[in-house]
């Protein structure tokens, strides 16, 4: 049984989610989609992006077969917000308690918003971190978008 902030979250708030538990650690969404059995089109890749200048930092999420567009991300984020870049490991580490690639669009501190590609809304189910190398959360994805308080916005790349 994984017993992490994310479950217990879900737990809190009475969420339906299937725990798909991992051989070994993953970090990467091919590793996590073939550890689960899942296709990359469910996955939920969560990218920390800051703001260099002002010291701001947004979760950006699109499904595992797509690209970020962090340009993009910025256009739909309240105020004016400048040039985008990935956080750091260690970044990712302190404000998030996650460690990179078992990062979940959850429990996040409330000052950093998250943004999720449209696309998210459209899939029926979802594949999350737990926050846990070790296991995946699958659940309805309307129940992700409302619980991370998610923004809708295309910020995926054209896919090629």
């Amino acid at each position: 049984m994984v017993n992490t902030i994310v479950t217990m979250l879900l737990d809190a708030n009475d969420i339906q989610y299937r725990v798909l538990p991992h051989s070994e650690p993953v970090f990467t969404v091919e590793a996590a989609a073939a550890q689960r059995g899942v296709v990359k089109e469910e996955m939920v890749k969560s990218i920390l992006l800051r703001e260099r200048k002002k010291q701001r930092y947004v979760m950006a999420c699109v499904t595992g077969d797509s690209r970020l567009n962090p340009q993009a991300v910025r256009d739909y984020l309240p105020g004016e917000w400048k040039r985008l870049s990935f956080a750091t490991a260690e970044e990712i580490g302190d404000l998030t308690g996650y460690t990179q690639g078992a990062v979940a669009p959850l429990c996040l501190p409330e000052y950093i918003p998250v943004v999720f590609d449209e696309s998210i809304a459209q899939c029926k189910k979802v594949n999350i971190s737990s926050g846990d190398p070790m296991a995946g959360i699958e659940l309805d994805s309307n129940d992700l978008i409302r619980l991370s308080k998610a923004i809708l916005a295309p910020i995926a790349s054209p896919k090629s």
